[in-house]
């Protein structure tokens, strides 16, 4: 069995990349590196290596995925997101073989121009992230429950074996206890919570003085945050890092005592916003560190309140501030959190276990199975 994919451009990271890089590795590693080809967008002019593409770029990546697709003779196509979906539909149709999409979230939780919608519903399989997609694509686009699966996302362990470069770090934190978010500041995500977090800062610091706010990531947002910092008057208490290396995320990860992203979850039609998954939770997890999320959504899926750290309402900064005091007050407490957190996400989101999942996943194909 040979498989073609199709995927948005890896130039940009970020968690559709990812995912579509462990999802390739893992069906290489199980088929046979022969077995597999895969297509990328060659242009990248958004987040998701997808928006804004060129319709001459459009044209010329559709009549490479044909001509490869025919000339390899695929079995199956798979589009690693829906804005490739209506292409691997084509392409499918005129090879008479099935095909898959892998949904992530946001770009399926609101509407969709007909042509994805109708390559969605006539996929053979979809691959969700969540289960919370999963739920949306049934929902909002009529997809046959019976033909989705829930593959969710997988920890990169190579971050973990990264020697951490904490000299910047540590030139800001000195002794003080640190909560960390990680995340683009985009004008677009401010679902995140950023200035949830900000805005629950002066209670936690009437608790904990030495308290500070680490920020990892840049965006259009940023001027916003840190006026709304001084606003607050926290901005003393607050470190900006901009865009950091993977050394120094690592250190950013080993040097905070609590990671907190409350991020809202949306459901708008037209706009709408949230975690399609979570990966820096899992990131934080595996650093052995308590996380603070929101109490609906998809990350609800693998952190378990009261055992990983704490679901908190997340348009609510009190609730926000109580659980950051609780973690920073009770240090035996959060270090317990932490680790259990560890054990569950290196047992359960590791690459070894997305790779057996998604073994169960091709054995249950008959065409796979063959």
């Amino acid at each position: 069995m040979k498989i073609l994919v199709l995927s948005p451009s890896a130039k940009k990271r970020g968690g559709v990349q990812r995912y579509s890089s462990c999802f390739v590795r893992a069906l290489r590693e199980l088929l046979g590196e022969d077995k597999v080809c895969m297509l990328e967008v060659s242009e990248c002019a958004g987040q998701d290596g997808l928006k804004r593409l060129p319709a001459k770029a459009k044209v010329r990546f559709a009549f490479q995925a044909l001509l490869t697709a025919c000339s390899w003779r695929a079995d199956v196509m798979i589009a690693t997101h829906v804005g490739l979906a209506p292409l691997a539909w084509l392409v499918s149709k005129l090879l008479r073989c099935p095909y898959w999409i892998v949904a992530h979230g946001i770009e399926v939780w609101g509407s969709l121009t007909r042509w994805k919608r109708v390559a969605l519903r006539r996929a053979d399989k979809v691959l969700s992230v969540s289960a919370f997609t999963r739920q949306r694509l049934v929902q909002r686009h009529q997809v046959p429950m019976e033909r989705t699966v829930v593959l969710p996302s997988t920890l990169d362990a190579a971050l973990l074996n990264i020697a951490p470069d904490g000299k910047r770090v540590k030139r800001q934190l000195e002794d003080r206890r640190a909560i960390l978010t990680v995340g683009r500041l985009a004008a677009s995500e401010r679902y995140k919570g950023h200035d949830i977090v900000l805005q629950a800062m002066p209670k936690v610091l009437k608790k904990v003085p030495k308290a500070c706010y680490l920020i990892v990531g840049d965006g259009d947002d940023r001027g916003r945050l840190e006026a709304l910092a001084e606003q607050l008057g926290v901005q003393e208490q607050t470190h900006f890092f901009g865009a950091v290396n993977d050394a120094e995320l690592v250190a950013c990860y080993q040097m905070c005592d609590v990671f907190a992203m409350p991020a809202r979850t949306i459901l708008d039609d037209e706009d709408p916003k949230g975690e399609g998954f979570g990966i820096v939770f899992l990131e934080a997890m595996a650093f052995g560190k308590p996380v603070i999320s929101p109490n609906y959504g998809a990350p609800t899926e693998f952190i378990r309140h009261g055992e990983h750290g704490f679901l908190v309402n997340p348009d609510d900064p009190n609730e926000v501030a109580e659980a950051i005091i609780t973690l920073l007050t009770q240090p035996d407490l959060a270090f317990q959190m932490g680790e259990t957190a560890r054990q569950w996400v290196l047992s359960e989101f590791s690459y070894e276990r997305f790779k057996e999942r998604l073994l169960e996943i091709l054995l249950k194909e008959p065409i796979c199975a063959s």
